[in-house]
Parts: C-alpha cells; sequence; structure tokens
C-alpha cells in the first residue's frame, strides 16, 4: 500500500498502523490500549510513536480475545476490510487459542446461565432477609 499512490510508506506509527489495519476504530482508541499494556511489539510493551517495521510481531488484546499477528506491510492510511486485511497475518497458534477460549467461553455460559431477570419483590425480600441473618446488612 502507499500513502499516496506514488511514494510508498517506509514508516509508520504503532497507533497508525493499527487504527489503518482496522483493530481500532480511532487512533486515539489505539492510544489509549498501547498505553494500558494491552499491545506488545515483539514480546515487549511499546509507545504509541514507535516505528512498526514489516516482520514485526505483534501481540494485541482486544477484550477476550488475544491475537497475534506478524505484521506484513506498511500504510499510514485507513482503507477498506479487505485492503486493512492485507496488512498483517494472524498465526495459526493465535487462531487455535482463540477458538478454544472462545469455545470455553461459550461452555461456560452454558453451564452458568444468566438469571431470568430481576428478582421481585417478594425476592429482594427474602434475599434482604438472608443478609440481615448473616449479618451483612
Amino acid at each position: 500500500m502507499a500513502s499516496n499512490d506514488s511514494f510508498p510508506v517506509k514508516k509508520v506509527r504503532l497507533d497508525k498502523w493499527l487504527w489503518a489495519a482496522r483493530f481500532f476504530k480511532t487512533r486515539s482508541l489505539a492510544k489509549q490500549a498501547i498505553d494500558g499494556g494491552k499491545v506488545h511489539v515483539n514480546g515487549a510493551r511499546s509507545k504509541s510513536s514507535k516505528e512498526v517495521e514489516v516482520g514485526a510481531t505483534l501481540d494485541i488484546r482486544q477484550g477476550w480475545d488475544e491475537k497475534t499477528v506478524v505484521v506484513t506491510s506498511l500504510s499510514d492510511r485507513r482503507g477498506s476490510a479487505t485492503q486493512a486485511a492485507l496488512l498483517f497475518e494472524e498465526t495459526p497458534e493465535s487462531i487455535k487459542k482463540r477458538d478454544e477460549q472462545a469455545e470455553q467461553r461459550k461452555l461456560h455460559r452454558a453451564m452458568n446461565p444468566l438469571p431470568e431477570g430481576r428478582p421481585t419483590k417478594q425476592n429482594r425480600r427474602r434475599i434482604h432477609r438472608f443478609k440481615r441473618d448473616l449479618g451483612e446488612g
């Protein structure tokens, strides 16, 4: 990819690359994630101003998912999702690990369903009575 169609990009800030690769919706969200330690470059914490190079390994944590990607191309412009997909390649180990974790979460949700809804007035009174008898409240 090129920054202005005639000159290829040689240097790109980490936050700008993450934004262009569509990992984050805005550069400020990318910067917050980097500053919060959710993005590691080649196994080490980094600053948002660090320049990304082709071949670098990025560990990116977004919500429940942790992705390990290898930078295959540089861009300082946000393009379509198909263009963004050409900027990196996720490692097979990362894909396998994410799939396993998603399956674990799905099984956990099946075994521990959420309550039906808010407790009724009668249920709330029982909860308050139970807590009072325990001395909590």
